[in-house]
């Protein structure tokens, strides 16, 4: 076949393929044309999941009869700056939605500028262009498209469902209200309930109002403020408290000076800022806007404008993690049990009904005869009967005795006065409002663990020479991974050198460790490493191993503390960053306010 021009009706339509891909698609770029214009309102209606019908309507300042008449030609903006690709300002700078969307489907187009007596009209059929007529229309722009892809059949098999495409519609329409809580949309349509999205305050305040709206009321309130600028390079938005997560990264919403994107650069460094924080299989929930010179990004990359490049893209990625360490840092003492209800609900008594044939005798509860009273120096409580002794569940493991009240300083301290520890496990301490319960080891985990970072920050980490190495036999595989990486060790205090096939020799460990397992340490290091992706930054591997030592060096499960001890390990939690998660991200206490303890029991 000879080489030939493709007609112009074909051109367009090839190249309306790369810009509407879906209802969703057109609705991204009105929704856009909407907002260049200036408008405070803006009402999107659907049918058939935008396949039918597609309405947008606008306040903003229209355009006159010349405009509109140049508006549908491929390659016309009125948003580019002398040409300059280097300076956009604007979300729709190409100059081919409406030309687009024109080539596949039936659009029509009413608008009025405040200069105009009066609104024009012109529609767009298969490309063809019809005639501009006088219309009436108070202000702004009113775009309705009908049949989409009725001029390319074979885009519309490979559409979803309505309530599909719905979605997809709903989910452009959130991204675009989160970057503009200043403007007011309306999403309606026959898939779904119509949604309102009211205008915001300007500022920190309306634009957390406006995620709020959108992301739900969990998020308003486990959402922590985040900042931080360099260079002319301005981080910020909302980042929610560890203990609110997803199980995917769908809840992560980012902009790039007002344009909604899907940068992985940015959600690498959302995950890196997060890794001390939570466990591998959840994700956080972040709002992040990116504000810099338009010179220094490049919005044009993909037709879909979702992708950018930036052009010191380690600055960026630098400023997205420092801004979210510092705002987990400042609220580290959020926990799950402290923002939403679920440890309350689960102190709520639960009842089964008896069965009819039930008898009382046959009660755990039934005493079996008499028992010796408590002795060995435990004294019965005031209100305890002789035969009540049946029901002893055990003494505490160690318990700060109420005849030594707890000093009133202490109870004024965020986690309190140290009252008992039971299952040699968890502290129990007293606070002025409530109570918390603290997972000892989770908590001393997180303590040793900034310890380490804070010591390789300053000089390295600390280390002890072992007077005879240490040799550890392991599988040959296990070695040849340690050695690979003896000189990353070694920046943590560790050193090891291979002694033999199936050994190594361990001469240096960390000094803030002190005595240690260093079998155990080698294998569970060996363990990670087999797991790391070789494109993993440096700094990640180092704190992998920082955490499975700080693991390795933590107060155990099953010790059993003196008064003491309890509270100097409260006291070492509140001075410690980020001691409400442990470095896999489990909660390290929970809280039990005073008035929360009264609804319980019925009390208010």
């Amino acid at each position: 076949m000879p080489v030939r021009q493709l007609p112009e009706t074909i051109v367009n339509r090839i190249a309306a393929g790369e810009v509407v891909e879906r209802p969703a698609s057109v609705v991204k770029e009105l929704v856009e044309n909407a907002i260049d214009a200036g408008a405070s309102r803006v009402d999107i209606f659907t049918d058939g999941g935008g396949r039918r019908r597609i309405g947008i309507t606008d306040n903003g300042s229209g355009m006159t009869q010349a405009d509109l008449a140049l508006a549908v030609d491929r390659h016309a903006t009125s948003k580019l700056d002398d040409e300059d690709l280097l300076r956009i300002r604007t979300l729709g700078f190409r100059g081919e939605a409406l030309p687009s969307i024109g080539a596949v489907a039936k659009l029509a187009i009413t608008t009025r500028h405040v200069s105009e007596p009066h609104a024009w009209s012109l529609s767009v059929e298969g490309g063809t262009k019809s005639a501009i007529v006088p219309a009436a229309l108070t202000q702004g722009t009113r775009v309705e498209v009908s049949d989409l892809f009725y001029a390319t059949p074979a885009r519309l098999k490979f559409l979803k469902t309505d309530r599909t495409e719905a979605e997809a519609i709903r989910e452009v329409v959130r991204r675009l209200a989160m970057a503009r809580p200043d403007v007011a949309f309306t999403l309606a349509g026959e898939e779904r309930a119509p949604v309102t999205w009211a205008a915001a305050l300007p500022g920190a305040p309306g634009q957390l109002t406006r995620l709020g709206d959108i992301l739900g009321a969990d998020f308003r309130a486990a959402a922590i403020a985040v900042r931080s600028e360099r260079e002319g390079v301005t981080v910020e938005g909302f980042a929610a408290a560890p203990s609110l997560t997803r199980a995917n990264a769908l809840g992560q919403y980012l902009f790039v000076n007002g344009r909604p994107v899907r940068d992985k650069l940015i959600l690498g460094a959302v995950r890196a800022a997060y890794a001390d924080y939570l466990p591998r299989d959840r994700h956080p929930i972040v709002a992040l806007f990116v504000t810099l010179d338009p010179q220094e990004v490049d919005a044009n990359v993909h037709p879909a404008k979702t992708e950018v490049r930036f052009r010191n893209a380690g600055l960026v990625r630098a400023l997205i993690v420092n801004a979210l360490k510092d705002g987990l840092a400042r609220e580290g003492r959020r926990t799950a049990a402290n923002v939403d209800g679920a440890v309350i609900s689960s102190f709520r008594p639960a009842f089964s009904p008896r069965p009819g044939n039930w008898d009382w005798r046959s009660s755990p509860s039934y005493p079996t005869g008499s028992a010796p009273a408590y002795g060995g120096g435990v004294a019965a409580t005031a209100f305890a009967e002789r035969d009540q002794s049946a029901f002893d569940v055990g003494t505490p493991t160690a318990d700060v005795r109420f005849e030594s009240a707890p000093t009133p300083d202490l109870l004024d301290r965020p986690l309190g006065a140290a009252r008992t520890q039971i299952h040699e496990t968890y502290i129990v301490s007293q606070t002025r409002d409530g109570l918390i319960v603290i997972d000892q080891h989770a908590a001393h985990e997180r303590i040793v663990y900034e310890r380490l970072k804070a010591s390789l920050a300053a000089n390295g980490v600390q280390r002890q020479i072992l007077l005879i190495p240490e040799i550890v036999e392991l599988d040959e595989a296990t070695v040849e991974k340690l050695v690979a990486r003896a000189s990353e060790l070694e920046q943590f205090g560790l050193a090891i050198e291979s002694f033999g096939p199936g050994a190594v020799a361990v001469r240096q460990t960390p000094s803030l460790l002190g005595k240690t397992n260093a079998a155990a340490l080698l294998r569970d290091l060996a363990e990670h490493m087999a797991e790391w992706d070789e494109a993993l930054p440096l700094e990640r591997r180092l704190l992998h191993v920082a955490a499975t030592m700080a693991c390795h060096g933590s107060v155990r499960a099953g010790r059993i503390l003196k008064p003491e001890e309890m509270n100097a390990l409260l006291r070492e939690m509140e001075d410690t960053p980020n001691s409400g998660q442990c470095n896999h991200g489990r909660p390290t206490y929970v809280e039990l306010k005073l008035s929360d303890i009264e609804k319980l029991f019925g009390r208010r």
